[in-house]
């Protein structure tokens, strides 16, 4: 993919193309984690609030921290009802603005692969653990084919266009996790894949929801109107329809958790 920054800064947006994604592979991601009650919670890259209002309604927080760079989505995040008791606030994941030992678990939810240094990103969620804390992440499966836009990035290139994608697409993967947790020092890490399903009313509905990726805008900039038609069908060829006209289609991703040391 072509090296170039992607950036979400409409949360609305991002909620209708991927914040729906997000939360199904997030619900099968805290059962694995299996957390107790009453945690104290950061969520890293928390985007428009989407795994973070999760993280309420399933986990019984104490207390739930949201950090993100984009102002617009954590403005759409302190909008959902479901993230009441949730904080939010800027913050760059490779410098997190809190203190050594302060929260009982650390995750990235889909952000893993966007961070500068992801060694870096890992060891501060680790820093900012308490002993026997919980670092852990999921990440669509970049290079295996997981991204739900996949296909029709496969088709954006037959065209010829480069869609830009996540600078360090290689963290997707669980062997890498596997190594990033180990040089974090943390302890007893387990890898999974979690397989989602997402179904859309029909073609339409799915094609309108994808128009908001920054990727896809960026590789279409420069198509005409023919060639955006084209590119349509190729993509309407990928995903048929059942009778009633539904689009359905999987995703997975890739997970990982480690604790810090007691």
């Amino acid at each position: 993919m072509a090296e170039q920054q992607i950036r979400f800064e409409d949360g609305a947006a991002y909620e209708r193309m991927m914040g729906v994604w997000s939360r199904l592979a997030g619900a099968v991601f805290l059962d694995w984690l299996a957390p107790k009650p009453n945690l104290a919670w950061l969520d890293i890259g928390c985007g428009n609030g989407a795994f973070t209002e999760l993280i309420v309604e399933r986990c019984n927080p104490r207390a739930v921290h949201g950090l993100d760079p984009s102002e617009g989505q954590l403005a759409f995040a302190r909008t959902r009802p479901g993230a009441h008791k949730a904080q939010f606030q800027l913050g760059d994941a490779m410098k997190l603005p809190f203190d050594d030992d302060t929260f009982d678990v650390a995750t990235m939810a889909l952000v893993l692969f966007f961070v500068p240094e992801p060694a870096r990103g890992v060891a501060e969620m680790a820093r900012v653990l308490k002993p026997g804390g919980i670092a852990a992440a999921y990440a669509w499966d970049m290079l295996g084919g997981g991204f739900p836009q996949e296909r029709v990035f496969e088709e954006l290139r037959a065209m010829g266009q480069d869609p830009p994608g996540a600078p360090h697409p290689e963290v997707s993967q669980r062997a890498v996790m596997q190594e990033l947790w180990e040089g974090a020092g943390l302890a007893d890490i387990e890898t999974r894949v979690i397989t989602v399903e997402r179904t859309f009313v029909d073609f339409e509905d799915f094609w309108d929801c994808l128009q908001p990726s920054p990727s896809i805008k960026a590789a279409s900039a420069n198509l005409s109107p023919s060639a955006m038609q084209e590119l349509k069908e190729r993509v309407r060829k990928r995903f048929p329809a059942a009778a009633d006209g539904r689009i359905t289609y999987s995703a997975w991703t890739n997970a990982a958790k480690g604790r810090v040391s007691s």
